[in-house]
């Protein structure tokens, strides 16, 4: 079959998905005789489709498991999606508004009915997509947070930290989420600059008339819940009004002035309004000087009655209409402008209100405590170990976990409530009957008596467990999945949650399996715009992943994200990456195409030898760079190094040092080596490049039921003798054909003009053994060995050999002196800087005895250069 003229994805993409399902080489299975090799997928949002942050980091999870598979592990990729409480229901409440049904007018069940049913429709959208990238996931281990089974593993482990003492309900200061209705936790707040206002208002001292305390504040709304104003003890402005009242400007109410150290004397007016029902600090106060807590807001964002006035409008209306009221009366001093900081929902956008608030909280010092031993001593690494910081800043000042949420979509908590109002937590309905009954002694409670707990854990309470769940191992803490492919082996994520899945991952497997759950994670950076922005639809600057699939293929897309994108640094977009991709793609293609075009001809010597011996070693190199670059997490280096060897060693040089002369045949023995060096190298692609190398592997030779280059042996380097001097005699040679090359551009001599060139060397069986080499890639008419320069030529240097290329024009002696002096001062800063590296005695002590010599080497190169340069320099 001819092969077509250009790579066209799209006729590839999907056949070759499909015979790997077909062949079921993504199943894994329990393999004694095979060592495990497991990811757990991140598992996207049910409300999620496919965007760039997603491709990268399935991308990379892709090329780790396919290379795995190559090595002959049984590798396990676990697919999933996570139920996203609070996203999913905002998308399921917006779905009923569109049909003209409040959440509040149906049932808890009517609801979670349309919720399951979105959920059916629409949840398992982002894992078809990725089919569409490539990701080899073992597609029959799909698992759903909210699957039967995962929920009973979510409150199994909730009954478990109860009973431990880890869990506890009181009232606490939480953020909460207005438009989300619900609590959440402090790594769901993203922080945003803005420009706020700070309204400075006025307070009437109580018993002096004209005299008021100015009270700087950025939420006048909030006056109504004020309690106290605090000034500090050391500020001589207020030292007489301590202990004295004010009254709140329009609600009139008292308030005492107190001191407390916590009020800065240096900012606003030095006078701070007490709210402790919402603002921590001021919550801090209140509890130090015994203040009751005044509450008027409403869990929508809207003021309830206890603040008086404004009740049942929206916190920002009642802060526009105050402001207003407070500017007629006379209250209002001044208003001014400052850069502040708005916390924010991570999943709604919203503003986030500090409310008081009874919920339910994990202890978290128990646990963290062992989670930060085993990323301090690396039997878990970061990658990179920079992130070791900022972890452990975490760990060390970490907080109790808020694990309630005011929703209805996710696992219910599974606390019952006694009609005295105290209550017990149990696994089912019927354990918790019998408990109440215990512990209350009153025996002829029946479970109509019990009110379990409206509120959901949060999601993070589910996805913790993920390593363990998706294995079952709740369920059976021994079967042969959670024995054999736990613990995982690399985790791949992105910072922004180290703390709050990554961490807690961590506590939960040292908890439950007294194992950590993964052994490395590899911490992506964030896909920004060349803005350096973070892509989002909200800024428009995002393309949609499937279009990019669609006109570059998913292997341009794959190796174009790729190449700028080493772990934990942010890869700033560019679409001629993906550009760069395809080419890359259309460059193999073309190169195959080349050799599947050649005759061979057995009746023709072996003629190629050196090229063919050069290639094995330079493979050879680049396998040993490629497994380190692997063994190092440096996924984008093993891309380029893989990238170079094909583009610029394969193509570049070998292809034209061994192709016949057109139309004629090859010699069979240079066609069996080069066909030889495609298959490795369609190996070293494919876990970057899988359906092309999968299309090319099957139209390179005939291939049996299941030989497939996606379950082909990952190459190891086979080194043949002497590779290293054949390497530098070959770089010599390579050097010598750049250098006419360089005389052709700079004369503006096209590539298909032959040329001479002159040699002037002590050593000319250094230059003869390459000689037909550099004639056919310099393409020269002659090569001539002289003692003095030719007269009208272009001169260049090679180590200490000199080779000029004569020309039919007047060369001008002081351009070319310009020329060979630039060239000896480039020469003397390289050997500068290598004298530089071989006088480090750290890099001496450390180096590898190769290294040292190749440095060494490079150093005598230099000096002779150098000679001969000076001594081209005095011809001249």
């Amino acid at each position: 079959m001819s092969l077509a003229k250009t790579y066209s994805p799209a006729d590839v993409e999907a056949k070759w998905y499909q015979r790997w399902q077909e062949q079921g080489f993504f199943k894994a299975t329990v393999n004694p005789r095979k060592q495990p090799y497991t990811i757990v997928i991140p598992p996207p949002n049910v409300t999620g489709v496919l965007h760039m942050g997603h491709m990268l980091n399935n991308t990379i999870q892709d090329v780790l498991v396919r290379r795995a598979r190559m090595q002959g592990k049984e590798a396990c990729w676990v697919p999933g999606t996570d139920h996203a409480s609070i996203a999913t229901e905002a998308k399921v409440v917006a779905m009923l508004k569109e049909q003209g049904i409040e959440k509040k007018d149906i049932s808890r069940e009517q609801f979670l009915e349309h919720a399951f049913a979105w959920k059916d429709k629409y949840g398992g959208i982002i894992l078809e997509q990725l089919k569409q990238l490539g990701a080899s996931c073992d597609w029959s281990r799909t698992r759903f947070t909210m699957e039967p089974k995962l929920t009973e593993a979510v409150l199994r482990v909730f009954v478990d930290l109860y009973r431990k003492g880890l869990i506890y309900r009181g009232v606490r200061m939480v953020n909460w989420d207005p438009r989300g209705g619900t609590a959440i936790s402090d790594e769901e707040v993203i922080p945003k600059d803005t420009m706020a206002k700070m309204y400075h208002l006025r307070y009437e001292v109580v018993g002096q008339p004209g005299r008021f305390l100015t009270v700087a504040t950025s939420r006048p709304e909030t006056i109504m819940a004020d309690v106290a104003v605090a000034v500090n003890p050391t500020d001589p402005r207020y030292q007489d009004l301590a202990g004295q009242r004010v009254r709140i400007p329009l609600l009139g109410r008292e308030i005492p002035v107190i001191q407390d150290d916590y009020v800065a004397v240096d900012f606003g007016t030095g006078a701070l309004k007490v709210t402790p029902a919402h603002d921590l600090n001021d919550y801090e106060i209140g509890l130090r000087h015994n203040l009751p807590v005044l509450d008027i807001l409403a869990d929508d964002g809207t003021l309830n009655e206890k603040a008086e006035l404004y009740v049942g409008q929206d916190r920002f209306a009642a802060r526009r209409n105050i402001v207003a009221d407070l500017q007629e009366a006379g209250l209002l001093d001044k208003i001014e402008e400052y850069a502040s900081i708005v916390q924010t929902s991570e999943r709604t956008g919203a503003v986030i209100e500090p409310k008081l608030s009874l919920q339910w909280f994990l202890k978290m010092e128990h646990l963290a405590k062992p989670a930060l031993e085993v990323v301090e001593n690396d039997t878990i690494k970061l990658h990179p170990p920079k992130f070791k910081n900022t972890y452990r800043v975490w760990m060390e000042n970490v907080r109790d976990w808020c694990i309630s949420r005011q929703l209805w979509w996710g696992q219910r908590i599974p606390a019952y409530y006694l009609p005295d109002g105290s209550f017990v937590v149990a696994l089912t309905t019927e354990e918790a009957l019998g408990l109440a009954r215990e512990q209350s002694g009153n025996h002829d409670l029946q479970a109509s008596d019990l009110r379990q707990d409206e509120d959901v854990l949060d999601t993070w309470f589910s996805s913790w467990l993920w390593p363990i769940s998706v294995f079952d191992g709740f369920e059976d803490p021994d079967n042969a999945d959670i024995n054999y492919f736990y613990p995982t082996n690399d985790l791949v994520t992105g910072p922004d949650i180290l703390f709050f899945w990554i961490a807690r991952m961590i506590m939960a497997g040292l908890e439950f399996r007294k194992e950590i759950p993964f052994r490395n994670v590899y911490l992506t950076g964030i896909v920004r715009d060349a803005q350096g922005r973070k892509m989002s639809k909200q800024l428009g600057n995002s393309p949609d992943p499937l279009d990019l699939i669609r006109d570059f293929g998913a292997d341009g897309v794959r190796t174009g994200l790729l190449f700028s994108a080493p772990a934990g640094n942010d890869l700033l977009y560019d679409e001629k990456l993906i550009h760069q991709g395809r080419n890359f793609n259309n460059k193999l293609w073309n190169a195959f195409r080349l050799v599947k075009g050649w005759e061979a001809d057995s009746n023709l010597p072996f003629a190629n030898a050196q090229a063919v011996k050069w290639f094995e070693a330079k493979l050879a190199e680049a396998i040993v760079v490629i497994d380190e670059h692997f063994d190092k997490f440096r996924i984008s280096d093993a891309l380029l190094t893989v990238y170079k060897l094909v583009w610029d060693d394969f193509c570049s040089y070998y292809l034209e040092m061994v192709k016949p002369a057109y139309q004629h045949p090859i010699d069979a023995e240079t066609l069996r080596a080069t066909v030889g060096f495609l298959e490795t190298l369609l190996k070293l692609l494919h876990p970057f490049m899988p359906f092309i190398t999968e299309e090319l592997w099957h139209e390179l030779a005939e291939r049996g039921p299941k030989d497939y280059v996606c379950v082909a042996h990952w190459p190891k380097a086979t080194a043949p003798a002497d590779s290293a001097t054949t390497l530098a005699e070959m770089e010599r040679t390579l050097a010598i054909v750049a250098g006419v090359r360089n005389v052709r551009n700079q004369k503006n001599i096209g590539p298909t003009k032959q040329v001479d060139l002159a040699v002037k060397t002590d050593a000319p069986a250094e230059v003869q053994v390459y000689a037909s080499l550099i004639s056919k890639l310099a393409n020269l008419s002659d090569l001539s060995f002289v003692s003095e320069a030719p007269a009208s030529a272009v001169g260049f240097v090679q180590g200490s050999t000199e080779f000029f290329v004569p020309l039919d024009i007047q060369v001008d002696p002081a351009a070319e002196r310009a020329r060979v002096e630039k060239e000896l001062e480039y020469a003397k800063g390289f050997r500068d800087s290598v004298n530089k590296k071989l006088g480090n005695e750290k890099f001496v002590a450390n180096a590898k005895p190769d290294v040292l010599e190749r440095e060494r080497q490079k150093l005598a190169d230099a000096e002779s250069k150098i000679t001969a340069l000076e001594q081209a320099l005095g011809a001249l």
